[in-house]
């Protein structure tokens, strides 16, 4: 075998700590019962895409991402229809048991929404602001204040959620002109940017000018492109301590629109910055909204940052696991876990941070299974056919034989009684 002793710094290095970076410092704003900001954990929020006229269907969806996990649920108030339809569509809602808050996205004409409709302004927990959607030349100041003025009164949080393609055109312009006259001008993408910026930090400003303290004021910044986007976030994280809302716009359908958000977000939260995240998925026709709310889930708990539900590791397979055993038993645990969870959340309180592990050969099965929770190795082709099966680290039982899927699922729910019993 060759030499591969090591010299230098890459061996006497100091190994460096696992985890994010810490958490930067926001300030903390209530939205409803929900804080989002100032330490709190990171909040995962949705949005309807139904027409919030249609009580029933807007009802229906906000209370499917609410039992889903969302936290706060944004719904489109574009007319005088979807702004009657609030208060109705919150009440139905309190009355099925749904505590959820509901955040009004206002373009254009929200001034006069909100003005026109108080119940509507008191019904709803945020409303959402976009600067380059508020009002244009003189009508901008007169109606941004109007919104502000609103929610000082009803006494609400707003989000100025700026997004780049509807962004303010005279600030954008103002800051080009200034660029192309500089002696260094900068490239194009880099003054977008502190278009966005600024014109999140100058709304936030005004509004507190007008009076809306700065704890009821959350910031975002959306963008679709990846890079530009964590770049966007790095510099207005630098500039202010508002909380934030993470979240890469128009990020797709399936697997591109998850990955573009994973990869975003996941460097963004990796780096402390983001008190609340929307996955902005693009559903298949007729598809599931309340996807998003899980994709957003999967992030934060893969991460490390919250427990939402018990996870599962299994091995991908390969040419040792030529039989669908393993695969089966991951599958039939998962649907297990999914159906127990409504009662084990009750029953349980902390049951969402289990780790097990349903492993397919001998390889890394034993070692997987230790680093769990509670796991099985199963046998891979050529093995012996028997399972052992690890609690909290130690090989507990060897299963053998047909009901081995059968004894496992029945040791994990006893796990689950014996360990989170006495934690109500």
């Amino acid at each position: 075998m060759n030499d591969l002793s090591l010299s230098g710094p890459e061996l006497f290095a100091e190994p460096r700590e696992a985890g994010p970076a810490p958490r930067r410092r926001s300030v903390g704003v209530a939205v409803g019962g929900v804080i989002v900001g100032g330490g709190a954990p990171i909040v995962v929020q949705s949005m309807t895409n139904t027409d919030t006229a249609d009580i029933a269907a807007t009802t229906a969806q906000v209370e499917a991402l609410f039992r889903a996990g969302s936290e706060i649920v944004r719904i489109t108030v574009d007319r005088d229809e979807a702004a009657a339809a609030v208060p109705h569509i919150r009440d139905r809602l309190a009355a099925r048991g749904v505590t959820v808050p509901l955040v009004g996205d206002f373009h254009y004409i929200g001034h006069k929404l909100l003005a026109e409709h108080p119940a509507a302004a008191e019904a709803l927990a945020k409303y959402r602001i976009n600067p380059g959607n508020v009002g244009f030349a003189d009508k901008r100041d007169r109606q941004f204040a109007m919104m502000v003025e609103t929610a000082i009164r009803f006494d609400r949080p707003v989000r100025i959620g700026v997004n780049w393609g509807s962004l303010d055109q005279a600030l954008l312009t103002k800051l080009m002109d200034e660029n192309a006259a500089s002696p260094a001008p900068r490239p194009a993408t880099a003054v977008m940017r502190e278009a966005v910026i600024q014109s999140a930090l100058l709304s936030a400003a005004e509004a507190e000018r007008i009076g809306l303290p700065r704890e009821k004021i959350i910031l975002s910044a959306k963008l679709s492109d990846v890079q530009q986007l964590v770049a966007v976030y790095r510099d207005l994280a630098a500039r202010s301590d508002h909380a934030l809302h993470l979240g890469l716009t128009e990020a797709g359908m399936g697997s591109k629109g998850i990955v573009a958000s994973s990869a975003a977000l996941g460097v963004l939260l990796q780096e402390g910055i983001g008190d609340t995240i929307r996955i902005s998925l693009t559903p298949e026709p007729g598809g599931d909204r309340s996807r998003e709310v899980k994709v957003a889930q999967e992030i934060l708990q893969t991460m490390g940052f919250r427990a939402f539900v018990p996870v599962v590791a299994a091995c991908p397979g390969c040419g040792r696991t030529t039989s669908t055993v393993f695969q089966e038993l991951a599958q039939r645990i998962e649907a297990d876990i999914a159906a127990a969870m409504p009662v084990w959340r009750e029953r349980y309180p902390g049951v969402e941070a289990l780790k097990v592990a349903v492993m397919g050969c001998i390889v890394n099965g034993p070692g997987e299974s230790k680093h769990a929770d509670i796991g099985i190795s199963l046998p891979g082709t050529g093995e012996m056919p028997a399972a052992p099966v690890f609690i909290d680290g130690k090989k507990a039982v060897t299963l053998r034989g047909a009901k081995i899927a059968d004894e496992f699922r029945a040791l994990v729910a006893e796990y689950v009684e014996r360990r989170w019993s006495g934690s109500r």
